[in-house]
């Protein structure tokens, strides 16, 4: 059911109100709040994964690895770091401000609006949470209507564990997101597609309102002869069956150096199985598509090339399983959009005309819009060079998906794929403003910054 307006526009003055009477500033207010999340987190966790299992067919184990434990780690991480965090940081002041002294402070930007998609329903709603509250936000949340279950019970458990001029969350359709982007923030945090991205960022737009973009797009997932086939094929294998391809940071395409490709397809289609048994259709482990409407698009991607494994889908059970294509045309709609699902386009390249496979894998991917992960296999030094001439929001050499898991590196796209990044320190800084105050003495008042510069050849030395 969809949130009146009304009550969105009264909760946000509430929030105003509250973020106004300056409680969320103390320090010990922001870590009771994260200890009612966490704890919220123990009380709900079986309801949780109960919705996530309705909703995406999701197993208790990939919910708890992929979204329950995640926002656990991050509230423990802020509970531990947040009063280092949050202190005045010094900063050296030039011999020309003596005596002054510099600092640099945190400050909270105010009220939040939360958007989070149906993909990871739960962490993130949550994880952009977590910083909120450590910065010392207000927040709004707004869950996805595809996974109404869990937006069920994160709205009750929200309800439950804090007051709604603190946290609140409302539901409903595209209508709502349109009801809150009218509504003056101090901060958007917007998780999606980046056509929506753009949108979000247009309404910010109209009141200057800072925001952060975690989009997407077709994060290349490239094979080199050099590649151990054995292990990359099991690490895309278990990358591209995580949540069904329902990740922002799947691997989307594959870009394969043409001497390995046949062996790249046998190695594959044994690790599906070793991960999912004789007939993944039937694996209490695979993720199914969100809806209806999802389940058509992604199987209409298998269409427009050759199967080179896979190809089968169950529609009573919204479920497809991994499908490597190959010979697509490039201006195929797998070829252009992001697939969100099962499916893998190959695209073919070799050592011909004297031009190394890395390089002409470099030239494809600089005509493209900037993907929110990149993933080599290969030699690493092959590795390097290929991220040192590109752009993405992450990558990693011989690996997929996994930089997510190290809460120290900072998460976030470029370009297409976002702006801004969050995870454990940067999400306090993202919904925090970093203040410059300078502190000056009023013992001593130095004649040389006034008029009419008398010891204006000496200042000049100085400075």
């Amino acid at each position: 059911m969809n949130t009146p307006t009304g009550q969105i526009i009264e909760t946000l003055q509430q929030q105003r109100e509250f973020f106004a009477s300056g409680q969320t500033l103390e320090i010990r207010f922001r870590k009771e709040m994260l200890r009612r999340l966490l704890n919220a987190m123990e009380l709900w966790e079986e309801q949780l994964a109960k919705a996530l299992w309705k909703d995406l067919h999701k197993s208790y184990e990939e919910a708890y690895l992929t979204e329950l434990s995640i926002i656990k780690g991050e509230i423990k991480s802020h509970l531990k770091n947040l009063s280092n965090w949050a202190k005045p940081e010094k900063v050296p002041t030039p011999a020309k401000l003596a005596p002054s002294k510099s600092r640099i402070v945190k400050e909270p930007l105010g009220c939040a609006l939360i958007i989070a998609p149906w993909n990871y329903p739960v962490q993130l709603l949550l994880a952009p949470l977590v910083g909120a509250i450590s910065a010392g936000c207000t927040a709004m949340l707004k869950p996805s209507p595809y996974t109404p279950a869990t937006s069920k019970v994160l709205e009750e458990m929200i309800l439950q564990t804090f007051p709604s001029k603190f946290v609140s969350l409302v539901q409903g359709d595209r209508t709502v997101n349109t009801a809150l982007l009218e509504q003056r923030w101090d901060m958007i945090f917007f998780t999606g597609s980046p056509a929506l991205g753009r949108t979000v960022m247009s309404a910010a737009a109209r009141n200057l309102t800072p925001v952060v973009l975690e989009l997407g797009g077709k994060s290349p997932c490239i094979i080199d002869k050099t590649a151990n086939i054995e292990i990359a094929s099991r690490r895309i294998a278990w990358g591209k069956t995580l949540n069904s391809g329902q990740t922002c940071i799947a691997p989307d395409c594959l870009i394969i150096h043409k001497d390995v490709k046949e062996a790249f397809i046998d190695a594959f289609g044994k690790r599906i199985r070793e991960l999912h048994g004789d007939d993944i259709l039937e694996s209490p482990h695979y993720v199914h598509m969100v809806n209806e409407k999802a389940f058509q698009r992604v199987c209409s991607y298998i269409q427009e090339g050759k199967i080179a494994y896979g190809g089968r889908s169950n529609h009573t059970t919204l479920c497809i399983e991994p499908t490597l294509l190959e010979d697509i045309p490039p201006s195929s709609p797998v070829m252009e959009e992001e697939i969100f699902g099962p499916v893998f386009p190959m695209i073919v390249l070799d050592d011909s005309n004297g031009t190394p496979f890395n390089h002409k894998v470099t030239a494809y991917l600089q005509a493209k819009e900037k993907p929110l992960a990149l993933y080599w296999f290969g030699e690493e030094k092959d590795g390097w060079e290929v991220i040192r001439n590109t752009s993405s929001g992450g990558a990693c050499i011989n690996d997929v998906i996994m930089h997510i898991a190290n809460e120290r590196l900072p998460f976030g796209g470029v370009g297409n794929s976002g702006m801004g990044s969050y995870h454990n320190r940067r999400s306090f800084e993202c919904f925090s403003h970093s203040r410059s105050v300078l502190v000056t003495p009023a013992w001593i008042d130095l004649p040389f910054r006034y008029m009419p510069y008398k010891l204006f050849s000496l200042i000049k030395k100085i400075i």
